[in-house]
Protein backbone atom coordinates (compact mmCIF):
# COMPACT_ATOMS: atom_id res chain seq x y z
CA UNK A 1 0.00 0.00 0.00
CA UNK A 2 3.01 2.66 0.13
CA UNK A 3 5.09 3.86 -2.40
CA UNK A 4 8.61 2.65 -2.40
CA UNK A 5 9.74 6.10 -1.85
CA UNK A 6 7.46 6.81 1.18
CA UNK A 7 8.52 3.26 2.48
CA UNK A 8 12.61 3.94 2.26
CA UNK A 9 11.61 7.52 4.11
CA UNK A 10 10.36 5.11 6.83
CA UNK A 11 13.23 3.49 7.50
CA UNK A 12 15.21 6.88 7.70
CA UNK A 13 13.54 7.75 11.31
CA UNK A 14 16.05 7.28 13.93
CA UNK A 15 15.35 5.87 16.94
CA UNK A 16 14.61 7.90 19.87
CA UNK A 17 15.20 7.41 24.20
CA UNK A 18 12.96 10.84 24.81
CA UNK A 19 10.98 13.54 23.86
CA UNK A 20 12.91 16.98 23.28
CA UNK A 21 12.21 20.15 25.28
CA UNK A 22 12.37 23.79 24.27
CA UNK A 23 15.92 24.49 24.66
CA UNK A 24 16.76 20.91 22.58
CA UNK A 25 14.45 21.79 19.74
CA UNK A 26 15.86 25.39 19.82
CA UNK A 27 19.34 23.96 19.45
CA UNK A 28 18.81 21.54 16.57
CA UNK A 29 16.80 24.02 15.02
CA UNK A 30 19.93 26.35 14.89
CA UNK A 31 22.33 23.75 14.06
CA UNK A 32 20.26 22.52 10.61
CA UNK A 33 20.83 25.93 9.94
CA UNK A 34 24.28 26.46 10.43
CA UNK A 35 25.34 23.77 8.47
CA UNK A 36 22.98 23.76 5.79
CA UNK A 37 22.86 27.41 5.40
CA UNK A 38 22.82 27.42 1.29
CA UNK A 39 19.47 26.06 1.39
CA UNK A 40 17.99 26.77 5.09
CA UNK A 41 17.21 30.11 6.88
CA UNK A 42 16.37 30.59 10.19
CA UNK A 43 14.56 33.53 11.76
CA UNK A 44 12.47 34.65 14.35
CA UNK A 45 8.89 35.12 13.78
CA UNK A 46 7.73 35.99 17.33
CA UNK A 47 7.90 35.91 20.91
CA UNK A 48 6.29 33.76 23.00
CA UNK A 49 3.98 35.53 26.55
CA UNK A 50 6.96 34.90 28.43
CA UNK A 51 9.24 35.89 26.04
CA UNK A 52 10.76 33.01 24.25
CA UNK A 53 11.53 33.22 20.52
CA UNK A 54 9.58 31.69 17.55
CA UNK A 55 12.08 30.06 15.69
CA UNK A 56 10.87 29.07 12.01
CA UNK A 57 13.04 27.24 9.54
CA UNK A 58 12.40 28.02 5.88
CA UNK A 59 13.42 25.26 3.14
CA UNK A 60 12.77 25.14 -0.70
CA UNK A 61 12.81 27.32 -3.73
CA UNK A 62 11.40 30.50 -3.60
CA UNK A 63 7.63 30.02 -6.09
CA UNK A 64 6.81 26.70 -4.94
CA UNK A 65 3.62 26.80 -3.25
CA UNK A 66 4.56 26.72 0.56
CA UNK A 67 3.73 24.48 3.33
CA UNK A 68 3.73 25.18 7.07
CA UNK A 69 4.78 22.97 9.50
CA UNK A 70 4.53 23.72 13.44
CA UNK A 71 4.21 21.30 16.49
CA UNK A 72 3.48 21.84 19.78
CA UNK A 73 0.25 23.53 19.56
CA UNK A 74 -1.13 21.59 22.50
CA UNK A 75 2.11 21.66 25.07
CA UNK A 76 1.58 18.22 26.42
CA UNK A 77 1.59 16.80 22.69
CA UNK A 78 6.01 16.87 21.99
CA UNK A 79 5.87 14.10 19.36
CA UNK A 80 5.22 17.33 16.97
CA UNK A 81 8.53 18.97 17.84
CA UNK A 82 11.13 15.67 17.23
CA UNK A 83 8.85 15.46 13.90
CA UNK A 84 9.22 18.93 12.34
CA UNK A 85 12.99 18.72 13.31
CA UNK A 86 13.62 15.37 11.32
CA UNK A 87 11.28 16.43 8.46
CA UNK A 88 13.66 19.76 8.30
CA UNK A 89 17.19 17.76 8.58
CA UNK A 90 15.41 15.42 5.62
CA UNK A 91 14.52 18.73 3.31
CA UNK A 92 17.96 19.83 3.81
CA UNK A 93 19.97 16.80 3.67
CA UNK A 94 18.13 14.99 0.31
CA UNK A 95 17.60 17.41 -2.57
CA UNK A 96 15.62 14.84 -4.38
CA UNK A 97 13.00 14.46 -1.63
CA UNK A 98 12.63 18.65 -2.21
CA UNK A 99 12.23 18.02 -5.53
CA UNK A 100 9.58 15.07 -5.36
CA UNK A 101 7.32 17.21 -2.39
CA UNK A 102 7.56 20.23 -4.34
CA UNK A 103 6.77 22.83 -1.67
CA UNK A 104 8.65 25.82 0.26
CA UNK A 105 8.30 24.85 3.75
CA UNK A 106 8.17 26.55 7.06
CA UNK A 107 8.61 24.69 10.00
CA UNK A 108 8.42 25.52 13.58
CA UNK A 109 9.33 22.63 15.67
CA UNK A 110 7.86 24.54 19.00
CA UNK A 111 4.62 26.94 18.40
CA UNK A 112 4.35 27.01 22.70
CA UNK A 113 7.54 27.43 24.38
CA UNK A 114 5.76 28.47 27.86
CA UNK A 115 3.81 25.47 27.74
CA UNK A 116 6.29 22.80 26.65
CA UNK A 117 8.11 23.88 29.77
CA UNK A 118 5.88 22.99 32.21
CA UNK A 119 5.56 19.53 30.62
CA UNK A 120 9.37 19.08 30.65
CA UNK A 121 8.69 17.00 34.44
CA UNK A 122 7.47 14.26 31.84
CA UNK A 123 9.32 14.45 28.55
CA UNK A 124 12.47 11.86 29.61
CA UNK A 125 10.26 9.47 31.35
CA UNK A 126 9.43 7.14 32.62
CA UNK A 127 6.53 6.66 30.65
CA UNK A 128 4.23 5.16 32.80
CA UNK A 129 0.55 6.90 32.85
CA UNK A 130 1.08 8.06 36.37
CA UNK A 131 4.27 9.62 35.73
CA UNK A 132 2.88 11.62 32.87
CA UNK A 133 -0.18 12.59 34.47
CA UNK A 134 1.46 14.18 37.90
CA UNK A 135 3.45 16.04 35.25
CA UNK A 136 0.73 17.08 32.93
CA UNK A 137 0.10 20.01 31.93
CA UNK A 138 -2.84 21.67 29.26
CA UNK A 139 -3.91 25.44 29.30
CA UNK A 140 -6.86 27.02 29.04
CA UNK A 141 -8.95 27.44 26.13
CA UNK A 142 -8.42 31.37 26.03
CA UNK A 143 -4.39 30.00 26.65
CA UNK A 144 -4.11 27.58 23.52
CA UNK A 145 -2.71 28.50 20.24
CA UNK A 146 -4.54 26.34 18.41
CA UNK A 147 -7.98 27.69 19.36
CA UNK A 148 -7.75 31.04 19.70
CA UNK A 149 -7.92 32.38 16.09
CA UNK A 150 -10.18 34.80 15.78
CA UNK A 151 -14.16 33.74 15.69
CA UNK A 152 -17.53 35.64 14.62
CA UNK A 153 -20.07 33.36 14.08
CA UNK A 154 -23.62 34.28 14.76
CA UNK A 155 -22.96 35.12 18.76
CA UNK A 156 -20.08 33.31 19.39
CA UNK A 157 -17.32 35.94 18.61
CA UNK A 158 -13.34 35.97 19.90
CA UNK A 159 -11.10 38.20 18.99
CA UNK A 160 -8.21 38.02 21.33
CA UNK A 161 -5.53 36.19 19.63
CA UNK A 162 -2.49 34.86 21.77
CA UNK A 163 0.85 36.34 20.13
CA UNK A 164 2.01 33.19 19.02
CA UNK A 165 -1.56 32.61 17.63
CA UNK A 166 -0.79 36.18 15.56
CA UNK A 167 2.25 34.34 14.78
CA UNK A 168 0.99 31.66 12.89
CA UNK A 169 -1.66 34.34 10.97
CA UNK A 170 0.81 36.17 10.02
CA UNK A 171 2.89 33.27 8.54
CA UNK A 172 -0.60 32.12 6.81
CA UNK A 173 -1.79 35.43 5.15
CA UNK A 174 2.24 36.01 4.16
CA UNK A 175 2.57 32.88 2.58
CA UNK A 176 -0.73 31.37 1.97
CA UNK A 177 0.45 28.07 2.00
CA UNK A 178 -1.21 25.18 0.57
CA UNK A 179 -0.03 22.58 3.25
CA UNK A 180 -0.43 23.08 6.66
CA UNK A 181 -0.06 20.38 9.30
CA UNK A 182 -0.66 21.20 12.79
CA UNK A 183 1.50 18.61 14.92
CA UNK A 184 -0.99 17.13 17.59
CA UNK A 185 -0.95 13.86 19.95
CA UNK A 186 -3.64 11.98 21.55
CA UNK A 187 -2.99 9.97 24.56
CA UNK A 188 -3.61 6.33 24.28
CA UNK A 189 -5.79 4.29 21.74
CA UNK A 190 -4.66 4.07 18.09
CA UNK A 191 -3.98 6.64 15.42
CA UNK A 192 -6.29 9.18 13.91
CA UNK A 193 -6.33 12.22 11.35
CA UNK A 194 -8.06 14.91 10.93
CA UNK A 195 -8.00 16.59 7.19
CA UNK A 196 -9.98 19.96 5.83
CA UNK A 197 -11.30 18.34 3.17
CA UNK A 198 -11.97 15.33 1.01
CA UNK A 199 -8.68 13.99 -0.32
CA UNK A 200 -9.76 10.64 -0.96
CA UNK A 201 -6.86 9.21 -2.66
CA UNK A 202 -4.55 10.41 0.35
CA UNK A 203 -6.63 8.16 2.64
CA UNK A 204 -5.62 4.42 1.93
CA UNK A 205 -1.47 5.61 2.31
CA UNK A 206 -2.79 7.76 6.14
CA UNK A 207 -4.37 4.19 6.88
CA UNK A 208 -1.34 2.09 5.77
CA UNK A 209 1.67 4.28 7.74
CA UNK A 210 0.29 3.45 10.83
CA UNK A 211 -0.22 -0.46 9.60
CA UNK A 212 3.32 -0.69 8.39
CA UNK A 213 4.59 0.10 11.85
CA UNK A 214 2.52 -2.28 14.16
CA UNK A 215 0.23 0.94 15.28
CA UNK A 216 -3.45 0.27 15.63
CA UNK A 217 -6.30 2.84 13.61
CA UNK A 218 -8.23 4.43 15.85
CA UNK A 219 -12.06 2.89 15.10
CA UNK A 220 -13.54 4.16 18.31
CA UNK A 221 -15.52 7.23 19.68
CA UNK A 222 -14.56 10.24 17.95
CA UNK A 223 -13.36 13.22 20.40
CA UNK A 224 -16.57 15.19 19.87
CA UNK A 225 -20.08 14.42 19.05
CA UNK A 226 -20.14 16.94 15.56
CA UNK A 227 -16.89 15.53 14.28
CA UNK A 228 -17.39 13.98 10.65
CA UNK A 229 -16.20 10.86 9.82
CA UNK A 230 -14.77 10.55 6.47
CA UNK A 231 -13.13 7.13 6.77
CA UNK A 232 -11.72 4.63 9.39
CA UNK A 233 -9.09 6.82 11.31
CA UNK A 234 -9.59 9.81 9.32
CA UNK A 235 -11.79 12.79 10.20
CA UNK A 236 -12.99 16.26 9.46
CA UNK A 237 -10.93 19.02 10.95
CA UNK A 238 -13.01 20.34 13.88
CA UNK A 239 -15.48 23.30 13.13
CA UNK A 240 -16.05 25.41 15.85
CA UNK A 241 -19.49 26.67 13.96
CA UNK A 242 -20.28 22.94 14.07
CA UNK A 243 -20.11 22.52 18.00
CA UNK A 244 -21.74 25.60 18.22
CA UNK A 245 -24.93 25.03 16.02
CA UNK A 246 -25.10 21.50 17.50
CA UNK A 247 -25.03 22.99 20.99
CA UNK A 248 -27.56 25.22 20.54
CA UNK A 249 -29.67 22.40 18.85
CA UNK A 250 -29.49 20.67 22.28
CA UNK A 251 -30.78 23.64 24.14
CA UNK A 252 -27.07 24.57 25.37
CA UNK A 253 -25.50 27.93 25.32
CA UNK A 254 -22.54 29.24 23.80
CA UNK A 255 -19.96 29.67 26.60
CA UNK A 256 -17.29 31.40 24.41
CA UNK A 257 -14.29 30.05 25.89
CA UNK A 258 -11.60 29.79 22.93
CA UNK A 259 -12.26 31.03 19.51
CA UNK A 260 -11.27 28.90 15.88
CA UNK A 261 -8.62 26.84 14.69
CA UNK A 262 -5.41 26.90 12.27
CA UNK A 263 -7.79 24.76 9.72
CA UNK A 264 -10.56 27.48 9.83
CA UNK A 265 -8.07 30.33 9.62
CA UNK A 266 -6.15 28.94 6.62
CA UNK A 267 -9.24 27.82 4.84
CA UNK A 268 -9.39 30.88 3.58
CA UNK A 269 -6.84 30.95 1.52
CA UNK A 270 -7.52 27.43 -0.28
CA UNK A 271 -4.90 25.30 1.92
CA UNK A 272 -5.14 21.71 2.97
CA UNK A 273 -4.76 21.49 6.68
CA UNK A 274 -3.54 17.94 7.89
CA UNK A 275 -3.48 16.52 11.77
CA UNK A 276 -1.84 13.68 12.96
CA UNK A 277 -3.07 12.19 16.25
CA UNK A 278 -0.85 9.20 17.61
CA UNK A 279 -1.15 8.06 21.29
CA UNK A 280 1.86 7.41 23.86
CA UNK A 281 0.17 4.00 25.04
CA UNK A 282 -1.35 0.73 22.41
CA UNK A 283 -4.95 0.23 23.15
CA UNK A 284 -5.18 -3.44 21.41
CA UNK A 285 -8.91 -2.67 21.29
CA UNK A 286 -8.96 0.61 19.97
CA UNK A 287 -9.61 -1.20 15.88
CA UNK A 288 -12.27 -3.74 16.98
CA UNK A 289 -15.41 -2.77 15.54
CA UNK A 290 -17.00 -6.39 16.99
CA UNK A 291 -20.33 -5.57 18.93
CA UNK A 292 -20.83 -5.76 22.43
CA UNK A 293 -23.04 -7.02 24.78
CA UNK A 294 -23.11 -3.30 26.20
CA UNK A 295 -25.64 -0.77 24.86
CA UNK A 296 -23.89 2.62 23.39
CA UNK A 297 -26.19 4.20 25.71
CA UNK A 298 -25.09 2.19 28.90
CA UNK A 299 -20.76 3.41 27.71
CA UNK A 300 -22.26 7.24 27.50
CA UNK A 301 -23.69 6.94 30.46
CA UNK A 302 -20.52 5.56 32.77
CA UNK A 303 -18.28 8.12 30.72
CA UNK A 304 -20.93 10.65 31.79
CA UNK A 305 -20.52 9.78 35.26
CA UNK A 306 -16.43 9.42 35.57
CA UNK A 307 -16.51 13.16 34.42
CA UNK A 308 -19.30 14.78 36.37
CA UNK A 309 -17.90 12.74 39.41
CA UNK A 310 -14.27 14.32 38.09
CA UNK A 311 -16.52 17.86 37.87
CA UNK A 312 -17.28 17.93 41.44
CA UNK A 313 -14.00 17.80 42.63
CA UNK A 314 -12.67 20.44 40.85
CA UNK A 315 -15.51 22.71 41.61
CA UNK A 316 -15.63 21.89 44.92
CA UNK A 317 -11.82 22.53 45.11
CA UNK A 318 -11.76 25.85 43.75
CA UNK A 319 -14.39 26.45 46.16
CA UNK A 320 -12.66 26.14 49.34
CA UNK A 321 -9.35 27.27 47.99
CA UNK A 322 -10.51 30.35 46.00
CA UNK A 323 -10.17 33.53 48.84
CA UNK A 324 -6.89 31.94 49.60
CA UNK A 325 -5.03 31.21 46.71
CA UNK A 326 -2.11 33.39 46.93
CA UNK A 327 -0.80 32.20 42.95
CA UNK A 328 -4.44 33.04 41.26
CA UNK A 329 -3.54 33.63 37.99
CA UNK A 330 -0.78 31.19 37.88
CA UNK A 331 -1.20 28.76 34.38
CA UNK A 332 -2.39 25.80 36.78
CA UNK A 333 -5.48 27.82 38.41
CA UNK A 334 -5.91 29.06 34.90
CA UNK A 335 -6.37 25.54 33.68
CA UNK A 336 -8.48 24.18 36.59
CA UNK A 337 -10.90 27.20 36.35
CA UNK A 338 -11.25 26.87 32.50
CA UNK A 339 -11.63 22.47 32.58
CA UNK A 340 -13.80 22.85 35.68
CA UNK A 341 -16.26 24.28 33.31
CA UNK A 342 -15.71 22.36 30.61
CA UNK A 343 -15.98 19.17 32.47
CA UNK A 344 -19.35 19.86 33.77
CA UNK A 345 -20.56 20.75 29.84
CA UNK A 346 -19.02 17.60 29.23
CA UNK A 347 -20.62 15.19 31.23
CA UNK A 348 -24.11 16.94 30.75
CA UNK A 349 -23.88 16.63 26.87
CA UNK A 350 -22.80 12.53 27.45
CA UNK A 351 -25.78 12.22 29.48
CA UNK A 352 -28.47 13.89 27.07
CA UNK A 353 -26.36 11.51 24.56
CA UNK A 354 -26.90 8.87 26.07
CA UNK A 355 -30.62 9.57 26.70
CA UNK A 356 -31.17 9.55 22.43
CA UNK A 357 -33.34 6.83 21.05
CA UNK A 358 -30.17 6.28 18.55
CA UNK A 359 -27.70 5.76 21.23
CA UNK A 360 -29.94 2.27 22.10
CA UNK A 361 -27.79 -0.25 20.44
CA UNK A 362 -24.67 -2.82 21.14
CA UNK A 363 -21.49 -0.56 21.60
CA UNK A 364 -18.54 -1.88 19.77
CA UNK A 365 -15.43 -3.23 21.37
CA UNK A 366 -13.56 -0.22 20.38
CA UNK A 367 -16.51 2.34 21.63
CA UNK A 368 -16.70 1.00 25.06
CA UNK A 369 -13.13 1.34 25.32
CA UNK A 370 -12.38 4.49 23.88
CA UNK A 371 -15.50 5.90 25.76
CA UNK A 372 -13.54 4.26 29.28
CA UNK A 373 -10.39 5.88 28.33
CA UNK A 374 -11.95 9.16 27.97
CA UNK A 375 -13.04 9.30 31.48
CA UNK A 376 -9.87 7.99 32.97
CA UNK A 377 -7.64 10.36 30.97
CA UNK A 378 -9.67 13.65 31.87
CA UNK A 379 -9.65 12.06 35.86
CA UNK A 380 -5.90 11.77 35.36
CA UNK A 381 -4.87 14.94 33.62
CA UNK A 382 -7.08 17.82 35.01
CA UNK A 383 -6.88 16.32 38.58
CA UNK A 384 -3.19 16.14 37.73
CA UNK A 385 -3.15 19.88 37.11
CA UNK A 386 -5.52 20.81 40.07
CA UNK A 387 -3.16 18.65 42.36
CA UNK A 388 -0.42 20.56 40.62
CA UNK A 389 -1.69 24.07 41.39
CA UNK A 390 -2.07 22.86 45.26
CA UNK A 391 1.47 22.17 45.88
CA UNK A 392 2.72 25.47 43.78
CA UNK A 393 0.83 27.08 46.76
CA UNK A 394 2.46 25.07 49.10
CA UNK A 395 5.73 25.47 47.92
CA UNK A 396 5.30 29.35 47.78
CA UNK A 397 4.13 29.61 51.17
CA UNK A 398 1.31 29.61 51.36
CA UNK A 399 -0.01 28.51 54.93
CA UNK A 400 -3.89 28.86 54.73
CA UNK A 401 -5.19 25.26 56.09
CA UNK A 402 -7.76 24.89 53.67
CA UNK A 403 -5.05 24.29 51.28
CA UNK A 404 -3.66 21.68 52.89
CA UNK A 405 -7.18 19.86 53.44
CA UNK A 406 -8.21 20.09 50.06
CA UNK A 407 -4.67 18.81 48.72
CA UNK A 408 -5.35 16.06 51.37
CA UNK A 409 -8.58 14.93 49.98
CA UNK A 410 -7.57 15.81 46.25
CA UNK A 411 -4.45 13.66 46.48
CA UNK A 412 -7.00 10.74 48.01
CA UNK A 413 -9.39 10.70 45.15
CA UNK A 414 -6.60 10.27 42.72
CA UNK A 415 -4.60 8.23 44.16
CA UNK A 416 -7.89 6.04 43.82
CA UNK A 417 -8.20 7.20 40.17
CA UNK A 418 -4.66 5.83 39.65
CA UNK A 419 -5.52 2.44 40.86
CA UNK A 420 -8.37 1.78 38.79
CA UNK A 421 -6.98 3.05 35.43
CA UNK A 422 -7.32 0.20 33.18
CA UNK A 423 -4.87 1.94 30.82
CA UNK A 424 -2.28 1.94 33.50
CA UNK A 425 -0.20 -1.29 32.05
CA UNK A 426 -0.66 -0.76 28.26
CA UNK A 427 2.03 -0.94 26.00
CA UNK A 428 4.04 2.19 25.82
CA UNK A 429 4.94 3.12 21.80
CA UNK A 430 8.61 3.33 20.66
CA UNK A 431 8.70 7.34 20.18
CA UNK A 432 10.46 6.27 16.87
CA UNK A 433 7.25 4.81 15.18
CA UNK A 434 5.34 7.99 16.55
CA UNK A 435 8.07 10.28 14.56
CA UNK A 436 7.92 7.63 12.05
CA UNK A 437 4.11 7.96 11.16
CA UNK A 438 3.50 11.61 12.32
CA UNK A 439 6.51 12.39 9.83
CA UNK A 440 4.91 10.10 6.62
CA UNK A 441 1.57 11.23 6.70
CA UNK A 442 3.05 14.47 6.42
CA UNK A 443 5.57 14.32 3.56
CA UNK A 444 2.50 11.98 1.65
CA UNK A 445 0.05 15.06 1.78
CA UNK A 446 2.20 16.94 0.75
CA UNK A 447 3.64 14.82 -2.42
CA UNK A 448 -0.07 14.37 -2.87
CA UNK A 449 -1.12 17.98 -3.40
CA UNK A 450 2.38 17.88 -5.74
CA UNK A 451 0.48 14.95 -7.55
CA UNK A 452 3.98 12.64 -7.38
CA UNK A 453 2.35 10.16 -4.19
Amino acid sequence: MLPEWLESELDLVPDFDAFAGVDELEDLLETLASEYPDVAELREVGRSREGSRLLCLTVGPPGAPDALVFGLPHPNEPIGGLTAVHLARRLCQDAGLRERLGHRWHVIACIDPDGLRLNEGWLRGPFTREHYARHFYRPAGGDQIEWTFPLDYKDARFDTPLPETRALMELIDEHRPALVCSLHNSELGGVYYYISRQESALFPVLQAVPERLGLPLHRGEPEAPHIVRLDDGVFQTGSVRRAYDRMIAMGQKWSGDSGDNTASYAGRHGSLTLISELPYWIDPTADDSTPTTTSYADALAAKAEAVAELAVLLNESLDAVGDHLILAGSPFWRATRFFARIMVRAAETTAARARMPESDRPATVAEVSSLIGDGHSFRLRYGGILLRGLDAELAAGNQAAVIGRTRELVAERYEHWLATDSAAEHEVIPIRSLVATQYSATIAAAAHLASRL
